[in-house]
């Protein structure tokens, strides 16, 4: 089997990381190809155990599936270690685990830039989770990054180390007002880390290289989604990265040739995280209710989710852009009990209409999204398990979400658990 990809179609949090431990069993390789730890993932379990994950690709769950992370990802090394020994803990077999030598890490200076730069924006803040990431990759774009591979030469990392506080700390201390950063405690901090790091660090690409030519199925999971991408979502309220099918190949170094599939996941209804447009965003009761009924809470941050109705013109935009072959609806339950379900089908702007994604981000900011109401369900479907046994209405629902994004629609989730799921189409067929 060649590569695939599974990637958000919204703007995160869609229920990717449910979807990669459901086709764990499935897969041979689990890849996270790009972000950090201000990702999350979380995976339920059908033993009923609960597994927020952040840096770990999802496939960890998996038995016997070998979990990469990318030259794409940028690693908080200390973070990644409390991970390893929670789930180590918990009897989850870590020894699969490979991380790509070239993959950058966040650093001490990366994390107290960018919580004092969001204070200092006030209300132009980008709405990042502190934990460093952009700071992390802007220094990948500058040259000036520190990678997992310089953990295992103490020399170039205190060389790496300097140089990169030299700049830092002049910005913390003179124009932020914050104490500037020791180096010998940094360079020991990370030392310590480079040792309980060594035996999982290698050259990844090759062993993504070699899979495929085993035959060996190969899935790509991002973190993020579409609408949050550097180049193609609505920036600047972006992630620093490209978690769209393209950031799949540079994230990995998987050749584009090798993919076949692509996975697109999206709930329901929509939700976002943090500043940015946001045109079907509901400020009323209906906002609540998704909110409490879906628990729309940051896995990472805690934080509330944005809620809003089913937006079909980014939806489509992101089949497009990613040539997605499937998609995965899932909360649907979530939408049981309303009277009536709007889906977003195209934008009102200054008078005009867009059935697309309008080009500039005045536009975006002034988009008023126009609604087509279909008729609810009042039944419980989280005990479905196949089209048939779906309310009349939710099937219709589905219908025109595939009409309106132009692929089809191939799992439901009817609710949390690895198992509450409808199976439409086989994403890729079980193991004899």
């Amino acid at each position: 089997m060649p590569a695939i990809v599974l990637i958000g179609a919204q703007w995160g949090d869609e229920g990717k990381g449910k979807v990669t431990d459901l086709l764990g069993d499935r897969v041979d390789y689990v890849v996270r190809y790009s972000g950090g730890n201000n990702a999350g993932h979380t995976v339920v379990t059908p033993d009923g155990q609960k597994y927020a994950l952040h840096l770990m690709p999802s496939g960890a769950l998996s038995p016997s599936a070998v979990i990469v992370i990318g030259n794409g990802v940028v690693v908080d090394p200390k973070v990644l270690i409390s991970e390893i020994d929670g789930l180590a803990e918990r009897g989850v077999d870590v020894s699969r685990l490979r991380i790509s030598g070239d993959a950058h890490l966040i650093m001490p200076h990366h994390r107290a830039l960018d919580r004092v730069v969001e204070r200092y924006l006030g209300s132009a803040r980008i709405g990042t989770t502190g934990r460093g990431i952009g700071p992390a990759y802007g220094d990948k774009v500058a040259r000036m990054g520190i990678r997992v591979q310089d953990l295992l030469d103490p020399g170039i990392l205190r060389k790496k180390l300097e140089l990169a506080l030299r700049e830092k700390n002049q910005m913390l201390f003179k124009v932020y007002n914050r104490k500037a950063l020791d180096t010998d405690a940094v360079t020991e901090e990370y030392l310590g880390y480079a040792e309980r790091l060594r035996p999982y660090i290698a050259e990844t690409r090759v062993i993504l290289w070699d899979a495929l030519d085993r035959g060996e199925t190969v899935l790509l999971e991002g973190a993020q989604a579409t609408m949050l991408d550097m180049d193609h979502g609505t920036y600047p309220f972006v992630t620093s990265s490209n978690p769209t099918v393209g950031g799949a190949c540079v994230g990995s170094g998987i050749p584009p040739t090798a993919i076949n599939q692509v996975i697109g996941v999206t709930k329901a209804y929509t939700t976002r995280v943090g500043s940015g447009p946001f045109p079907t965003e509901l400020f009323d009761d209906n906002g609540a209710h998704l909110r409490k009924v879906g628990a729309e809470y940051g896995t990472t941050t805690g934080r509330e989710r944005r809620c809003g109705w089913f937006d079909a013109v980014i939806a489509r935009y992101a089949v497009r852009l990613n040539g997605i072959t499937d998609l995965v609806v899932t909360k649907l339950d979530v939408l049981s009990g309303l009277e009536k379900v709007p889906i977003c089908v195209g934008y009102e702007i200054d008078g005009e209409r867009y059935d697309d994604m309008p080009m500039t981000q005045t536009a975006i900011h002034h988009a008023k999204p126009i609604y087509e109401e279909l008729d609810g369900w009042w039944e419980d479907i989280s005990k479905a398990r196949s089209e048939a046994e779906l309310p009349e209405n939710a099937r219709r629902y589905l219908a025109r979400i595939e009409e309106l994004c132009r692929t089809r629609v191939s799992v439901v989730g009817v609710g949390p658990g690895r198992e509450e799921n409808i199976v439409r189409h086989e994403l890729i067929p079980a193991r004899s």
